[in-house]
């Protein structure tokens, strides 16, 4: 790799720059330590006893890349600790090797977005480990799909290091979005890009509660693509590719990883789970289009029922397709949809989608213990416009990133009853968790949290709302900062993390 990297630029500003995704609450956060016995609004019940991590692309430096996208920026870890009515909170970076360097430097080191070809000096590891955190053998690993993830103690958020399973990785990727099978325990994963940038390869692989893998599967992708979350079922895995390719040569140009391509099918890859070749893949296909998170995925008379937001628009518009095209991103929404899959058929085109919901979603969870079989269910972030948001207020002050996003939605997928929860008229909402109101309670009975941002105080706020009484939260707790923008989190019982750490 000698000999592709750029001379290290000058950097006498040392002052973010003034795009939106560096402004008003994204405004970089850059805080580490601890705040004990946080303000609390209401009560929290004294069945909420855990830990919610989180983290958010946070950078420490300075980028040295103009209009740097704003998830770029190194994993920092934020771990609310609630145990009898009272919440102490605690954030640490992440120190992956980017960090340890840059912080040895004092100035930014990496260059663009998944793209070491901009990159100052040479890494052996370049990822921000700034995209998901969950616990799994008592450690808890904060993920990035580029590269293995890094363990950290899950009580003083000290890193620990880059973690491989114990040197059975066999991936150099590892997706942010492994799943947890609420019945075997099993951590099901995947890395794609899988023996590097720009490769064809996907990797599956299923790890045993002891640690030990179970399941390693090679397999190709028809396109190098992006496939940030994936599906699992009790017998099958699905992989579903966002149309944002890469092309090395381009990298090599100092261009995007990513680049939305509009002339390809928007694939589902659908995988059996135990015991499978690569060459049992079968990718099936719908017309272009962007896949979000998935809600859920689960088996019912012989097929297989994906539910997902899925926009028709490129959601991440500041990669745009090769001639420049973006949407603009006021005009990008994404509404539920189940595709039901038959995956003994020998047609790859899928029938059309059924259209679960017309409302413009995202960051969907449902109850974790109806994962991998049919949920009735499912919480989710919401953007609704007849909210009474109070736009010309809180504009200046929001920052760049993706679609803000107004209220928590919570669907009945069988009875399709729809309610809202809305935080007030200053506030945006970031990804829902679902806590249960007992081990062995009903299915969506229990509690939703969420971060979210005060706009007209600037300052993060803990949202706990009873979903038996969804109009009005059961508990607010006030953060004396802001946090930036966080991408995804866990929350971890208390009786789990206490037998992790006995």
């Amino acid at each position: 790799m000698a000999g592709h990297f750029r001379s290290l630029p000058t950097q006498a500003d040392q002052r973010f720059p003034s795009y939106p995704q560096f402004s008003g609450f994204m405004k970089p956060c850059r805080f580490e330590g601890e705040v004990q016995n946080l303000e609390i609004e209401g009560t929290i019940p004294q069945s909420v006893n855990g830990t919610f991590y989180r983290v958010m692309p946070d950078p420490q430096l300075v980028p040295f890349v103009d209009n740097d996208p704003w998830f770029n920026g190194d994993g920092n870890v934020s771990a609310f600790r609630i145990q009898a009515g009272k919440v102490h909170f605690k954030q640490r970076y992440v120190r992956t090797e980017k960090f340890v360097r840059e912080r040895e430097a004092q100035r930014a080191l990496a260059g663009r977005y998944r793209n070491k070809y901009t990159d100052a000096v040479e890494f052996k590891v370049r990822t921000t480990a700034n995209t998901n955190v969950l616990v799994f053998n008592g450690t808890l690993l904060a993920c990035k799909e580029d590269a293995p993830p890094y363990a950290m103690d899950p009580e003083t958020l000290e890193t620990i290091g880059l973690y491989d399973f114990d040197g059975q990785l066999p991936s150099v990727t590892f997706t942010a979005h492994p799943k947890v099978d609420p019945v075997t325990k099993e951590l099901v994963c995947f890395g794609y890009e899988a023996k590097g940038d720009g490769t064809h390869d996907i990797c599956y692989f299923s790890v045993k509660q002891d640690g030990k893998f179970s399941e390693t599967v090679w397999l190709i992708s028809p396109v190098v693509a992006m496939i940030h979350d994936f599906a699992v079922t009790e017998n099958w895995v699905i992989f579903p590719l966002i149309p944002q390719t890469c092309d090395v040569e381009r990298m090599k140009q100092g261009g995007e990883h990513w680049q939305w391509d509009p002339n390809i099918p928007f694939y589902l890859g659908v995988l059996p789970r135990r015991n499978a070749k690569g060459s049992d893949v079968k990718w099936f296909r719908a017309p272009n289009a962007f896949p979000g998170h998935v809600f859920n995925a689960f088996e019912k008379g012989g097929k297989l029922h994906i539910d997902l937001p899925v926009s028709d628009k490129n959601v991440f518009f500041w990669w745009p397709d090769a001639e420049g095209n973006a949407p603009d991103p006021h005009e990008i929404t994404a509404y539920l949809f189940r595709f039901t899959i038959d995956p003994h058929s020998s047609e790859t085109d899928l029938p059309p989608p059924e259209m679960m919901l017309r409302e413009d979603c995202e960051f969907p969870r449902v109850d974790d213990r109806w994962l991998m079989k049919e949920h009735t269910h499912c919480f989710f972030n919401l953007m609704d416009k007849t909210l009474g948001t109070d736009w010309p207020a809180i504009g200046p002050l929001m920052g760049g990133g993706f679609a803000p996003y107004n209220a928590i939605g919570h669907l009945n997928v069988k009875t399709r009853h729809f309610e809202k929860y809305f935080p007030g008229n200053k506030h945006f909402v970031q990804e829902p968790i679902f806590i249960p109101r007992s081990e062995d309670g009903e299915e969506g009975d229990g509690f939703v949290m969420a971060l979210v941002n005060n706009y007209g105080a600037m300052s993060s706020e803990l949202h706990i709302i009873d979903t038996q009484d969804f109009q009005k939260p059961q508990a607010i707790v006030y953060l004396p900062m802001r946090l930036r923008a966080g991408l995804h989190g866990n929350w971890v019982d208390g009786q789990d993390l206490a037998f992790a750490n006995p």
